[in-house]
């Protein structure tokens, strides 16, 4: 079968019009026209090994006359007619069309399905294989936005802008500035226990980012604390790094999870608990402290 294929791919796209401008033998194109005479050709190459095709003169005259049986079909979906060729030829190796009843109805109805497929497939920006499925086919084509003159509200939500002063969008600001707020807040209460502005900021900012990746504060904390590469980016002992997760993102342990151990001092800041109240916390404060990085000798 694969040297089959290639007989169609490569003689077809090597001269494209070479078999379609060749003559057709008057015997061969009076037998296969009909659904008995092709079915009695199939079955003859069928019985052959599988050079059949490339050799048989009735083969060649086979394919030109599908290019120009499909041609029209082929350019109403927009494709080459030996696209169409290429549809019917791996039907025609098949046993269920040489045992049809009509075997040129069933060729016909196979490049119809093939080019209706490879057209939905072409519009879509996927795989024919997917083209046919419902789930696939049942989307629309792609397209510009700037192509479009009429409003977008077809579209879905998460692709709209509020306008501004909408109370949605002014929502979103606001919890967007609580959150920027209580990192700022995090980095300040650090760096008022000891630890250095710059590796305050930087391991602040590498744990948010984790957590903006992960489902919830219990699997970014086990996530961070594996992190090896991460702690030796950030240049922080294993113990200073995991006094810090523990005090940032509070205790993973189900037993202190809704204590305010197990909060944690993002969490604590952005329900709205103030910065001075941490500092009132001397369990807190002392582990903070106790993770802060101790500063190297300068030369």
């Amino acid at each position: 079968m694969a040297s089959e294929s290639s007989w169609s791919a490569a003689d077809a796209s090597a001269s494209p019009g070479r078999v379609a401008d060749m003559p057709e033998p008057e015997s061969a194109r009076e037998a296969f026209e009909s659904s008995e005479g092709l079915r009695a050709l199939l079955e003859r190459l069928a019985a052959q090994d599988h050079g059949a095709w490339r050799r048989d003169r009735d083969a060649a005259a086979l394919m030109a006359h599908v290019v120009k049986r499909y041609a029209k079909l082929a350019r109403k979906h927009g494709l080459d007619p030996w696209d169409a060729a290429a549809a019917a030829f791996d039907a025609m190796r098949s046993s269920s069309v040489r045992n049809a009843d009509d075997p040129w109805a069933v060729v016909t109805r196979a490049v119809q399905v093939t080019l209706i497929a490879e057209e939905r497939a072409n519009g879509l920006l996927c795989s024919v294989y997917q083209a046919r499925r419902p789930e696939f086919s049942s989307f629309h084509d792609p397209e510009r936005f700037s192509d479009r003159e009429n409003p977008l509200s077809d579209y879905h939500p998460a692709l709209r802008v509020a306008p501004a002063g909408d109370a949605a969008g002014s929502d979103a600001a606001r919890e967007r500035t609580g959150i920027l707020e209580a990192v700022e807040n995090a980095i300040a209460f650090m760096t008022l226990l000891g630890w250095p502005r710059t590796p305050a900021r930087t391991a602040m900012e590498y744990i948010c980012a984790r957590l903006s990746e992960v489902p919830s504060r219990a699997t970014a904390w086990e996530s961070l604390r594996r992190d090896i590469h991460g702690r030796t980016l950030l240049d922080l002992s294993s113990a200073s790094w995991n006094g810090l997760l523990r005090a940032v993102l509070g205790n993973p342990e189900p037993e202190v999870a809704r204590t305010t151990a197990g909060r944690g001092i993002l969490l604590r800041l952005l329900i709205g608990e103030p910065l001075r109240s941490l500092l009132t916390d001397d369990d807190l404060v002392l582990a903070v402290s106790l993770a802060a990085p101790a500063e190297r000798a300068r030369p």
